[in-house]
């Protein structure tokens, strides 16, 4: 109610000033209940209402001053009060300190609990200043990337690196002493890019050697970007210099080998990155994944589940027995849903014990079991033991074959919650998966209580994004339906400062189903994928493109993209 009361006054304002006509304010009101977003933030990006305006009528309705922040100096923030989780949470940015006032900028005025807050924290009286929302969004990215580039490398915990010692360039100058002057600069060379790495929000690494080249990509928001192209007569050494850091055998150039290496960057914050080696023509090529145990604290609302999936997610969980099953392809986004998930659950109540091939996040709390296939300890063996064990939840890392599935199945049917994924394309083809694998239609129909189906696709830059016109009737080739068409507005990417070429980040996109009684008989008759989609239809259930128009019609990322990760 308090959040409804402060739209309402904003909306006030903005009506009397002729900034939002009057005919809308309703429909204005009742889309911003179903987002979970600031309400300027929301009119600026889904009503294409001029930022600047609304700025400028706040502050002469409300009577704070108006900042112009494009030409602001980021130097004068004080950097000993910045904190990035308050500035995020209120979008709030402390600018600068006149004696013991600390002036905060903002596009909302009603925000007083932001003020409030940060006056706690920092120990300063606060004085708000009004800006308009998206030079306020753009300042903060810079001065927060700022921040991140300030990190100081040479303070880094390196006592868990197995030899990782991150240096300054002045120290490349002076290594004589330490006995290793030839390999000092591949140190310092290749723990400067895992950084670039971490900085630029990249998933993956890849170190590729060829004949007459050697070349560095990121994998960032799921596309591949080269980012360097060392000396091809460098590879065997930084090949070497990776798998020590890895604990991997360096000897050993024949076959491919997995590693690890945990890299921690301050007292509180660790990376991990997940290594493997795989011999080419021309050379070891290393490939090296980035788990970073915060993205399964983000929370289930940043993910990007429409409210109706999230809640049957959350429902799902809530029971105390039954299967979930994720699906798709790899880097879908599958092991973060389903971490998401674990910690929800991850209470001192319940016992829960997952086995994984391999760990890819780590979460106190939790029994997580890595498998190792060449010792015995497989997955259908781990489940055994789980099952003495007397757990609540058990998550399966996949479903292999049909020894996994029939225990994960009598698990789900004795009293366990029972987590798992498999590589499908789409909600209905796992449950034929499961029936091709041998597992019978009674036993799959009685145990899976949802399906999540999911794919990852680039958000548009909320700086730099465009309006794109495309004519109704190719909206309607594309899938839209023609009541959707009434209001919508839809984007594409530019390209700035602030993003890589156009984008910035990704969203879930997701065909979320329960199983209902009709669905599980059509599985008992061995019915087929497709007619089982078909049931999923009718009872409403979006599938995976339908969820992906949804988000373009919300302006979360654009058609083109829609388009390229699920079925035109």
């Amino acid at each position: 109610m308090k959040g409804l009361h402060k739209q309402s006054s904003l909306l006030s304002a903005l009506t009397k000033h002729n900034i939002v006509a009057r005919d809308i304010v309703d429909k204005i009101s009742a889309d911003f209940i179903q987002q979970k977003k600031p309400f300027i933030r929301f009119l600026v990006e889904d009503k294409s209402i001029n930022p600047e305006k609304i700025a400028t009528t706040l502050s002469h309705s409300f009577g704070y001053p108006l900042i112009d922040l494009a030409n602001f100096d980021t130097s004068l923030v004080p950097e000993g009060i910045r904190n990035e989780k308050l500035v995020r949470k209120h979008n709030a940015l402390p600018l600068f300190l006149r004696g013991k006032v600390l002036f905060v900028a903002m596009s909302d005025p009603t925000n007083l609990d932001a003020l409030e807050e940060i006056q706690f924290n920092t120990g300063f009286s606060t004085e708000l200043v009004l800006a308009n929302e998206k030079s306020l969004a753009t300042c903060i990215e810079k001065i927060l990337e700022e921040d991140s580039d300030a990190l100081d490398i040479s303070d880094m915990d390196t006592e868990e690196l197995a030899g990782i010692d991150v240096q300054e360039d002045r120290q490349e100058e002076d290594n004589s002493a330490s006995g290793d002057k030839e390999d000092a600069p591949i140190v310092v060379y290749i723990n400067k890019i895992l950084l670039d790495a971490i900085r630029k929000g990249a998933s993956d690494l890849h170190f590729e050697p060829y004949e007459k080249s050697y070349r560095i990509r990121f994998r960032i928001d799921g596309i591949l970007t080269e980012v360097a192209r060392p000396p091809v007569s460098l590879s065997s050494r930084m090949a070497a210099r990776l798998k020590v850091m890895s604990k991997l055998d360096i000897a050993e150039r024949r076959v491919p080998q997995d590693g690890r290496i945990k890299l921690a960057l301050s007292k509180k914050k660790s990376i991990d990155f997940r290594v493997s080696t795989l011999p080419t023509m021309w050379g070891e090529k290393i490939v090296m994944r980035i788990l970073d145990s915060s993205s399964a604290m983000l929370g289930i609302d940043m993910l990007g589940y429409a409210p109706a999936q999230k809640q049957i997610y959350m429902d799902a969980l809530a029971q105390p027995q039954g299967m979930i099953l994720v699906t798709g392809p790899t880097g879908s986004g599958k092991t973060v849903s389903l971490y998401t998930g674990l910690n929800i659950l991850n209470t001192d109540e319940r016992n829960i014990s997952t086995a994984e091939d391999p760990v890819e996040i780590n979460l106190e709390g939790i029994n997580q079991v890595q498998i190792n296939t060449k010792a015995g300890l497989t997955f259908p063996s781990a489940l055994r033991s789980f099952l003495r064990q007397d757990p609540d939840i058990v998550m399966v890392g996949e479903i292999r074959d049909l020894e996994t599935a029939e225990i994960a199945i009598k698990a789900a049917q004795t009293g366990h919650l029972v987590l798992s994924t498999l590589h499908t394309n789409s909600a209905a083809e796992t449950l034929t998966r499961l029936l091709n694998m041998g597992v019978p239609s009674y036993n799959v129909a009685s145990s899976v209580s949802i399906i999540i189906a999911q794919r990852l696709a680039r958000r548009l830059c909320i700086q730099c994004k465009t309006e794109e016109k495309i004519p109704n009737n190719e909206l309607l080739e594309q899938g839209f339906l023609s009541e959707q068409l009434k209001d919508i507005t839809l984007y594409k990417p530019v390209g700035c400062d602030l993003c890589t070429g156009g984008y910035k980040g990704r969203v879930g996109i997701y065909e979320v189903i329960k199983i209902s009684e009709t669905t599980a008989n059509l599985i008992m008759t061995g019915s087929n994928s497709l007619d089982i989609a078909a049931q999923c239809q009718r009872e409403g259930y979006n599938n995976l493109r339908q969820s992906g128009l949804e988000k373009a019609a919300l302006g979360v990322t654009s058609l083109e993209e829609i388009n390229r990760v699920t079925n035109a």
